[in-house]
């Protein structure tokens, strides 16, 4: 808990440069190269989901498919700012930014080697509340409609950003009381966790759908874990997303919007902001990762000036895993169509994750026009602590 409990607000967001900003289009980057097979590799390397039809040229060109096709999950790693572009609108000083959650709509379109996404962003509301863990905290939505190269709609994200002082966090230390030492497993821990990851992956590793009929209103799906999460992980997840690989992408806006939040700074604290001009030369000087806003996930000391406890995951990430384990489970003959994940908790260095999934409702006859499934998904780590609530509609099979 936070030895400052009920400490009073005496903090403030300046809002100055946001309210005028509500409503209207923003611009961001766009990918200069289409999405390659490496790419598609890399990203369900990173998300620790080796279903075969993603990543083996062999499997995947017996399967349905014909070749590789990549997850679900991939409209984010083709997107610039880990899909919260579009919610991190407007200079707030002093800001720190964490993700509250992703709401996803799939239309049936995937993602194959060759194809470019190309993205419409605009920012849709805000609203400030007082929290334990900053003070003045602001949680700020954006949407995002993802099409392909052809114009046809893949999928459209509403993001929750979560905007805060990073003084404040860390004058709190909310995380740093609750969440501060690292977990020390045990080799017998560790074979546990191992085993049942193994389960998870032999569980549909064909892609078998199950049937809408056969599925009954609390069916449980298989357990899932991953973990536990190292400094090691947390890079290999932010060099999946393509935008942070150097070179990849260039600026673009929408027409007609008289001042289109592009790449303007967003206020982020000493020694979290890009350098954009130094990065010309320099391309560590805008990575992210090296230099700006991602470097908490790594490096625990600087994860304390943001108020985290130590090196911690992405929120982006979180959601891709929901995505993927539902659509793991639903086979090539389904698919996820929505889900809604909010985000509690971080994922730390040192936790590991587990899934537990039940079915809480069915419909013939959806409003998408195929059976659907209604599931609901928590990830928790092992103190069961929540770090994820999420909703989704599953499309099965008759």
């Amino acid at each position: 808990m936070s030895t400052k409990p009920d400490r009073p607000a005496t903090a403030q967001l300046d809002l100055s440069d946001v309210d005028h900003r509500v409503g209207q289009p923003i611009g961001g980057g766009q990918l200069w190269d289409p999405c390659s097979t490496s790419d598609i590799r890399r990203w369900v390397m990173a998300m620790d989901y080796p279903n075969p039809v993603h990543w083996d040229h062999e499997f995947a060109k017996e399967s349905r498919f014909g070749g590789l096709v990549a997850p679900q999950s991939i409209a984010v790693a083709l997107d610039y700012g880990h899909g919260a572009a579009p919610a991190c609108v407007g200079h707030i000083p002093g800001s720190h930014l964490i993700f509250g959650g992703e709401e996803w709509w799939f239309y049936g379109c995937p993602v194959r080697p060759g194809d470019t996404l190309f993205q419409q962003r605009r920012f849709h509301d805000y609203k400030v509340a007082d929290t334990k863990f900053a003070g003045p905290t602001m949680f700020s939505r954006g949407d995002t409609t993802h099409t392909n190269q052809h114009g046809v709609l893949v999928a459209r994200e509403r993001s929750t950003a979560i905007r805060y002082l990073a003084a404040e966090a860390a004058e709190r230390g909310l995380y740093e009381n609750q969440f501060g030492a690292v977990k020390s497993w045990t080799p017998a821990e560790l074979g546990a966790v191992d085993a049942l990851r193994n389960d998870w992956l032999l569980s549909n590793r064909h892609g078998i759908s199950p049937h809408f009929d056969e599925v009954k209103v609390g069916d449980t799906l298989p357990r899932r874990v991953i973990g536990p999460h190292t400094v090691a992980s947390f890079t290999t997840e932010y060099r999946a997303f393509l935008f942070n690989i150097w070179g990849t992408f260039g600026w673009v806006a929408p027409p007609g919007i008289a001042d289109p939040w592009v790449y303007q700074d967003p206020g982020w604290v000493e020694g979290f902001a890009f350098d954009e001009e130094g990065a010309k030369i320099d391309p560590r000087k805008r990575d992210g990762l090296y230099v700006g806003p991602s470097r908490g996930h790594i490096d625990a000391d600087k994860a304390s000036e943001v108020g985290m406890a130590r090196a911690y995951g992405y929120g982006a990430t979180m959601g891709a895993w929901c995505t993927d384990y539902l659509a793991y489970w639903a086979g090539y003959d389904g698919m996820v169509r929505h889900s809604k994940a909010n985000f509690r908790l971080p994922a730390f260095e040192g936790d590991v994750t587990y899934f537990d999934a039940e079915v809480i409702g069915k419909d013939a006859e959806s409003a998408w026009g195929v059976p659907i499934v209604q599931i609901k998904l928590r990830l928790t780590n092992q103190d069961f602590g929540v770090l994820v609530d999420c909703t989704a509609e599953v499309e099965l099979p008759f």
